[in-house]
């Protein structure tokens, strides 16, 4: 059946549906000999060429999809290469065959957390889509006064320079003095957009960290720049959250699994407000 090109990519693992926009925007993928232009549709059975060199469409229910948990520090950028010589999220990430790692959602290079990887480019789409409603939830540390009328109007709304923002929950979390915590929800991930909230009320956020999205939670054992890769039960659920259905690994006639099973360990709940 044929697919729109940047849907067929993705669900085969070379990236995100706006990541491979992009590449067909910038004419860096052929089909059959020919230019692709956005709206273009392709089966498995087309010759797709990116920068030159044949893609190889893997069939569908050989794609087993894999969800890292990953502990990104302050300093690392999200991007794949950085032209100042930061280190990447992606420099501590386990190699894939034939497949890329693709992050869900971006966080600034002053702002750590909960970053999840995957190798579904249909699944991260999902993830990051507006339509979807994923809560990602923040614990941040304010630097100056705040009153209950600051924290309804960041609940209401404020205007920033790209339209309308507000936090979906606010909840105090304590702290001494002027440094005081909270844990903040967003149904949307726009550019530095909790620092920005805060911001608009006269306050510093001295401290960021994103320690959820949607069902799947931070793990406190996973230290910076490691990774906890979701075992079936959290994908199933992150999966089905947005539509889609998981496919359990397929074993070899030898009996191994095509991709390592993910550790015992059950992490994916949600903050309870």
């Amino acid at each position: 059946m044929s697919e729109r090109i940047q849907k067929l990519l993705a669900q085969s693992g070379f990236g995100s549906r706006r990541e491979i926009e992009g590449w067909i925007r910038a004419g860096r993928i052929t089909v059959n000999g020919q230019l692709a232009k956005l709206g273009d549709v392709a089966s498995e059975d087309d010759k797709l060429t990116l920068d030159g060199r044949v893609v190889h469409l893997k069939k569908r229910e050989m794609v087993t999809t894999r969800v890292l948990a990953y502990h990104k520090p302050v300093g690392q950028v999200c991007t794949r290469s950085d032209p100042e010589g930061r280190p990447t999220v992606f420099n501590s990430l386990p190699r894939l065959s034939g497949e890329r790692w693709i992050a869900v959602g971006r966080l600034d290079l002053n702002t750590s957390g909960l970053i999840l990887m995957t190798n579904n480019g249909e699944l991260a789409n999902r993830l990051m889509h507006p339509s979807n409603g994923m809560d990602r939830e923040y614990a941040v540390r304010i630097l100056g006064e705040v009153d209950n009328d600051m924290l309804q109007r960041l609940r209401d709304g404020v205007m920033l320079e790209d339209g309308k923002g507000r936090f979906e929950d606010i909840v105090d979390s304590g702290g001494e003095g002027a440094n005081h915590w909270y844990h903040v929800v967003l149904k949307e991930g726009r550019n530095r957009e909790v620092r920005r909230l805060w911001e608009s009320q006269g306050v510093r956020v001295s401290r960021l960290q994103r320690v959820r999205f949607g069902p799947i939670i931070l793990p406190r054992k996973i230290r910076p720049a490691k990774f906890q890769e979701l075992e079936e039960s959290d994908l199933t659920v992150l999966m089905e959250g947005v539509g889609l259905k998981y496919r359990k690994p397929v074993i070899t006639k030898k009996g191994s699994q095509r991709v390592t099973r993910a550790p015992k360990s059950r992490y994916s709940r949600k903050t309870k407000f």
